[in-house]
């Protein structure tokens, strides 16, 4: 199963604990779509990006999605090569989520501009073209990418290494070398990775995201960082998931923290600091509370 459509598997379950506030969310999702079809960013333009979280949003919740408009603003990119590495990721994303495969031509020219961002140790660098070091988080992307495209990574044993490489002293994965200490993201984001390559996870990775959960529930995006947030929750939860890893310890405290997250427009915020709402954090929302309703 491909990384999205596992997302999505988990997400769907969120519904158990929304109850009668999941067509609210809902109404939140549709409200997010532009004219243009597209889904918005957080200055009300229609984004590539935004379309990723607002459709699967839509998907998780069991909703139709608009498929005409979004193909129209989908077809729209004609050009691979207008697209940065991380658009084409969600372009490649979006196009799999409305079940529209490109043409073999088009498909083509995006795995020709990822190639374009793959580096010396077998990795990709989402940064620029030519890099001469890998991120986990460009591997991650570029991993699901070549998923939602229907094919497979090449040469993905190079791709383990370069990951590899990213393991930091205290246990976690930074995104670059010049780090020396894990992020919460990153390091899931590199367990979700391995897993879906079949490759083994340390056990101590597990304890080590455990140990960013904070005592009222949440998870830290780094040890230093002040407050909890929604993302690092939701992507911490879903790999400590993947690893099997039971999550009794942290569930009550999460759900609480979530609730804290939630309003009465039907979106959820980033963090207690956060003050606008869009279909990312929301998504995420979704996604942690279907592992939390397990």
């Amino acid at each position: 199963m491909s990384m999205r459509l596992e997302m999505l598997q988990v997400a769907r379950l969120s519904s158990n604990l929304l109850g009668e506030s999941a067509p609210l969310v809902a109404d939140f999702i549709r409200s997010q779509q532009h004219t243009y079809g597209g889904f918005i960013d957080l200055d009300g333009s229609p984004d590539l990006y935004y379309s990723v979280f607002g459709s699967n949003a839509l998907l998780s919740l069991q909703q139709d999605l608009p498929v005409a408009s979004l193909t129209t603003y989908l077809q729209g990119f004609q050009s691979a090569s207008e697209l940065d590495f991380i658009h084409i990721c969600c372009l490649a994303r979006c196009l799999a989520s409305i079940g529209s495969e490109p043409s073999p031509e088009f498909r083509e020219a995006l795995i020709s501009e990822l190639a374009m961002y793959r580096t010396p140790d077998g990795g990709y660098n989402g940064d620029e073209k030519a890099a001469s070091f890998g991120t986990v988080y460009a591997c991650y992307l570029a991993l699901g990418a070549f998923q939602d495209l229907g094919l497979d990574l090449p040469e993905p044993e190079r791709l383990i290494d370069c990951i590899s490489s990213l393991r930091t002293p205290d246990g976690g994965f930074s995104n670059e070398a010049s780090m020396t200490m894990g992020t919460t993201p990153t390091t899931a984001a590199a367990v979700d990775a391995f897993r879906v390559l079949g490759h083994p996870v340390d056990t101590e990775v597990g304890d080590w995201l455990l140990n960013r959960c904070h005592p009222e529930g949440g998870f830290f995006a780094m040890p230093q960082a002040p407050i909890p947030d929604l993302l690092s929750t939701a992507v911490t939860l879903h790999a400590l998931s993947g690893m099997q890893v039971p999550l009794d310890r942290v569930k009550e405290p999460c759900l609480d923290f979530i609730d804290t997250l939630w309003t009465n427009k039907g979106g959820f915020y980033g963090n207690w600091m956060e003050d606008s709402l869009d279909c990312e954090y929301t998504f995420y929302a979704l996604l942690a509370l279907g592992h939390l309703s397990l």
